[in-house]
């Protein structure tokens, strides 16, 4: 029984919270406060695809010398998502690519997304033929979140790579999660 009242006083707790949160707009001036950086990453994380449709983007080539192979067992050290940080993992692909991070507001009407980790070559379509780097505006064509399919975005860093794609079961409980794209090889240890 007591248990059982806990539960039901957090679920009441986190509903309170959240309904407190749902507007979005300050009472002071009934309009909705700026979005710094980590807020934005935080804010869309709720609307990231923990998984994929394992519809891979065409052209990708698996990896000649990855550090860690496909089936190798690792550790996440990326917060990306709630529950992604210090997760087990394990490797369900691992591709040379050019790995971007990328700031964009969604198609959807979102708040503007800065940084977002991460997209890889095969999923943007640049404005020229040339390969895009810092500082340029390309389309994205992944669907990692919501609003991010055709949307406008600037890259923020582009580096040569290895893209890795996971399967982990989040720390904060839950499903699985199937083919998690994309962490890089930084961002994963053997241990």
């Amino acid at each position: 029984m007591k248990r059982s009242l806990n539960w039901l006083f957090a679920a009441a707790a986190a509903s309170s919270m959240l309904l407190a949160g749902c507007s979005g707009k300050t009472p002071e001036t009934g309009k909705a406060p700026a979005v710094t950086e980590s807020e934005s990453e935080q804010s869309s994380m709720a609307d990231m695809h923990h998984g994929s449709s394992g519809e891979m983007p065409a052209g990708l080539k698996d990896a000649a010398d990855a550090a860690y192979p496909v089936g190798a067992e690792v550790t996440i050290h990326a917060d990306h998502m709630p529950g992604m940080e210090g997760a087990r993992a394990v490797v369900s692909g691992a591709y040379d690519t050019t790995i971007y991070s990328v700031s964009y507001t969604p198609t959807d009407g979102g708040e503007p997304v800065k940084g977002h980790k991460w997209v890889i070559r095969e999923e943007v379509k640049p404005s020229d033929s040339r390969e895009p780097a810092q500082g340029d505006t390309v389309t994205i064509e992944a669907d990692h979140m919501a609003g991010m399919k055709g949307a406008e975005a600037t890259i923020e860093t582009a580096d040569q790579g290895v893209a890795y794609m996971l399967d982990y079961t989040p720390t904060t409980g839950g499903e699985p999660v199937k083919n998690h794209m994309w962490v890089t090889e930084d961002e994963l240890s053997a241990e």
